[in-house]
């Protein structure tokens, strides 16, 4: 068992050991704390946890599909390398937008090969049947462009842009768990906060006919290199209303 560094143990002492329920207040004000004195040596990520009811039909649970994509007010405080396929004649389209890899087949055969230098891929509707060669390669990793994200789309302009100002995208895995960054601990309160309650509101907004009461049923505040803080479900669905 690996030894804790005297940073995560101070960290841990602030934190409470993260088994008791906080209000999201409280939280960045302990975050404000760890800043102060045992953040790491880098702009640790901010994430969140959020755990959701299961749905139900006739007692049994179903499986069900959660996914999609929120626009963060604040950004994430992340520079994402975005990859669009689409024709030739779009390519300045694309790159003038921001992408910094643009490509039909060609680029089709670099992933092939195992050349991937981007974080998010767009691809315009008549490049999907092709870039099903490297559904492999892309599926595994989250890449492959989804129109329920907002990533298979004419109008690249938009959907590049809208990825370099912090949109994020959110999906359920099968512990009906979603795991996702809503900032830096550099960030403000102010800023993490308005990125929180626009995660959970996103989610929220999902949730199927078929789960009954809250869906929300848990929610997590964590740091790259610390442990979590569980926040009060209550006091977040205060804040969505």
């Amino acid at each position: 068992m690996s030894k804790k560094s005297k940073r995560f143990k101070k960290a841990i002492q602030l934190f409470g050991g993260g088994d008791k329920v906080i209000t999201l207040d409280e939280a960045f004000g302990l975050f404000v704390k760890y800043k102060e004195e045992a953040k790491a040596k880098f702009d640790e990520t901010v994430g969140v946890v959020f755990k959701l009811a299961a749905a139900r039909q006739k007692g049994k649970k179903i499986d069900q599909s959660i996914r999609g994509s929120v626009l963060m007010p604040n950004g994430i405080g992340k520079s994402l390398r975005v990859a669009v396929f689409t024709r030739l004649e779009r390519f300045d389209e694309a790159k003038n937008a921001g992408a910094v890899v643009v490509g039909d087949e060609e680029l089709i055969e670099r992933v092939k090969g195992g050349k991937i230098d981007f974080d998010v891929c767009i691809a315009t509707p008549d490049m999907m049947a092709k870039l099903a060669v490297i559904g492999k390669v892309l599926g595994p990793r989250n890449l492959m462009p989804n129109p329920k994200l907002g990533t298979v789309t004419d109008d690249i302009t938009f959907a590049v842009k809208q990825v370099l100002s912090g949109r994020v995208e959110y999906k359920a895995d099968s512990n009906n768990m979603i795991h996702a960054g809503i900032g830096k601990l550099s960030f403000s309160t102010d800023a993490l906060s308005g990125n929180f309650i626009a995660l959970a509101s996103a989610i929220n907004s999902a949730k199927p006919s078929n789960v009954k009461g809250t869906f929300l049923e848990k929610a997590y505040l964590t740091v790259s290199q610390g442990p979590s803080l569980m926040i009060d479900i209550t006091d977040v669905y205060g804040l969505l209303s």
